[in-house]
């Protein structure tokens, strides 16, 4: 089964701009990967200086547009793996996730990475299925 890379705008640009070696979103068959993205915002391309529960909406709703692009949605995602800087940033991030997914959430991790390339706090990346 081949791969297939799928361009998502802004994103695609966004990534293009910071010569970063990835593909926002690809599809084999019935499967989705959605890649972990720093939380831009799309209208100025800047990251950093937000606050985590704007981040954390930012990168939901990157994940989403995602989705959307492949022909899914949020109900498709199977398993999410979230990247964050400190437990203290859980719960707000638990809050803001748990609007995504209000019922039946997907499987997911939660792992705390003691550092970043860049000035952000949280990246998700998702699995989902057809």
């Amino acid at each position: 089964m081949k791969r297939e890379a799928l361009r998502v705008e802004p994103i695609s640009s966004f990534l293009d701009r910071v010569k970063a070696p990835t593909s926002p979103l690809t599809r084999a068959g019935n499967m989705i990967f959605v890649a972990g993205l720093p939380p831009f915002d799309p209208e100025t391309g800047e990251v950093g200086g937000m606050p985590i529960e704007r981040q954390s909406e930012i990168v939901m709703e990157q994940m989403k547009l995602c989705l959307e692009a492949a022909g899914a949605s949020l109900d498709n995602v199977m398993k999410c793996n979230v990247y964050c800087t400190s437990t203290q940033h859980f719960a707000a991030f638990n809050a803001v996730y748990a609007r995504y997914f209000p019922v039946d959430p997907p499987a997911r991790i939660f792992v705390v990475t003691p550092e970043w390339f860049g000035p952000f706090d949280v990246e998700i990346d998702c699995i989902a299925m057809m």
